[in-house]
């Protein structure tokens, strides 16, 4: 039995450092996108026309982003809501840019749909600057927390271990958003809080397992405690985020195109979360050189302090 133990122990420990060097292979090949492809920064953040109508039948996507394409004289930015009927065009700040409704009018004519104007705005370029300073203050804010936090609750190679993986899930969801061009928007910086909170949550809890593990059985070694720490938080793991990722399924599906990419974000955030607590958060700390007995001999040097 013990044999057989010691095999499952090598064989999770080997899984562990296999994925940790994946999910670095995954992290280069994130930051590869960002820095070739770069972000594609939304209404939001680069200023623009944003016109809004409804039309009488219901349309397809397809449909009416041909019947554009064939009108408006520069890229744009499509979303639809209830059923088809709910359009929202968006547009770039420059002079060949359609502005205001009136357009619609002669776009009605020549579609042939019956288009109803709902509405029309311009976002300056200046807002959007600000919007971007904003935002990434925003996530410079919660990173220093985070950090000061984790400086004063762990060992400070348990603490890398769970800011690492941070860092792993935000690069792996933008370079998600690189790679396959998808919009950048201030819903998209929302998830991107919400999956900062999300993976430090996991890596906190079994973190704190680790810990509790090496104050209870010092003669165990580090890959066997790792090991422990994982099965014992695993099934709490994996029903979080199962019932987490079936809510985030439902609105990507009936929520509409407007909350597509929050769905996107969110979704790919909890699963390279899940993921990166086990193969990045506890790896780490050990690769580092964290040794099972580090509990033991820090209280037996409180007792020998005068």
């Amino acid at each position: 039995m013990n044999d057989l133990n010691l095999k499952k122990t090598d064989y999770l420990s080997k899984f562990r450092i296999i994925s940790f060097y994946c999910a670095a292979a995954f992290m280069l090949f994130a930051l590869l996108g960002l820095f070739s492809n770069g972000l594609k920064l939304g209404l939001d953040f680069t200023g623009g026309y944003l016109t809004e109508f409804s039309t009488q039948q219901s349309i397809t996507q397809s449909k009416m982003a041909g019947l554009l394409t064939s009108y408006l004289p520069d890229t744009f930015q499509l979303s639809s809501a209830e059923n088809g009927t709910y359009w929202s065009v968006q547009q770039a700040d420059n002079d060949i840019s359609l502005k205001g409704k009136a357009w619609l009018s002669d776009f009605s004519q020549q579609s042939g749909l019956t288009i109803t104007p709902q509405d029309a705005i311009y976002i300056g370029s200046q807002v959007g600057e600000e919007l971007i300073n904003q935002g990434g203050l925003a996530l410079l804010t919660s990173v220093i927390v985070i950090l000061l936090y984790l400086s004063l609750r762990f060992e400070w190679r348990l603490a890398a271990g769970a800011v690492i993986a941070l860092c792993h899930d935000v690069i792996i969801v933008l370079g998600l958003f690189a790679w396959f061009d998808i919009s950048f928007d201030l819903t998209i910086l929302a998830s991107l809080l919400a999956i900062i909170g999300y993976s430090l949550n996991d890596s906190i809890i079994v973190g704190d397992r680790v810990r509790e593990i090496m104050k209870r059985n010092t003669e165990k070694n580090i890959d066997t405690i790792i090991n422990l720490a994982i099965k014992s938080t695993i099934v709490r793991t994996l029903i979080t985020s199962g019932t987490t990722l079936a809510t985030i399924l439902a609105i990507w599906f009936f929520a509409g195109e407007s909350l597509e990419g929050f769905s996107i974000a969110l979704f790919s955030g909890i699963l390279v979360g899940t993921f990166s607590s086990i193969a990045i958060s506890v790896t780490v700390p050990q690769l580092l050189g964290l040794t099972a007995d580090y509990y033991h001999k820090k209280e037996q040097d409180i007792c020998q302090l005068p």
